[in-house]
């Protein structure tokens, strides 16, 4: 297993739509093994494979306290959508970002997991944010977007000036 490096915003490689992976196999395994390594070593809950330069339809969540329950979705499909519900979200790609965004507070979601084997899960609060933030990721889009632009571009200033002067 490795360690990958997340891309950070305004990285254009974050704007890539993902591709759908064809085959379940060997690669994505790895690839899954990696990211829920990267994704736990980074202290996060969710991660796409865009946000580790691989434009290909993979998330890995895991909301548990104890980091002991990944949750694997391949060519994830929001299938149906319920309420709305307003949560504070962060990203890895983002970091020390923090802003409510509004989203839907149930989804039906359609995937492959790593055998290649379609499932559905039914996903509500904290979950069902994670998963449409990820999926976000995969369509190229990420959270920051939601918010107005001028909170945008202060957060861009902020990264890059992070990125510039990380000791600061």
């Amino acid at each position: 297993m490795s360690i990958l490096n997340i891309l950070q915003h305004p990285d254009d490689r974050l704007h890539v739509t993902a591709k759908r992976v064809e085959r379940v196999g060997k690669a994505t395994r790895q690839l899954v093994e990696d990211m829920a390594e990267t994704m736990y070593s980074a202290s996060g809950i969710g991660l796409a494979a865009t946000q580790v330069n691989v434009p290909e339809r993979v998330i890995v969540v895991d909301i548990t306290d104890t980091r002991d329950d990944l949750l694997v979705l391949i060519n994830p499909e929001i299938e149906s959508r319920e309420g709305t519900v307003v949560f504070e979200e962060g990203c890895l790609s983002v970091p020390g970002i923090y802003d409510r965004v509004e989203r839907s507070e149930r989804i039906m979601v359609r995937a492959l997991n790593v055998e290649g084997e379609a499932f559905n899960i039914e996903a509500a609060g904290i979950l069902s944010v994670c998963i449409q933030h990820e999926i976000d990721h995969l369509d190229g889009k990420v959270f920051v977007e939601y918010l107005s632009r001028l909170k945008q571009n202060r957060i861009i200033k902020k990264l890059l000036k992070n990125q510039r002067n990380p000791d600061q």
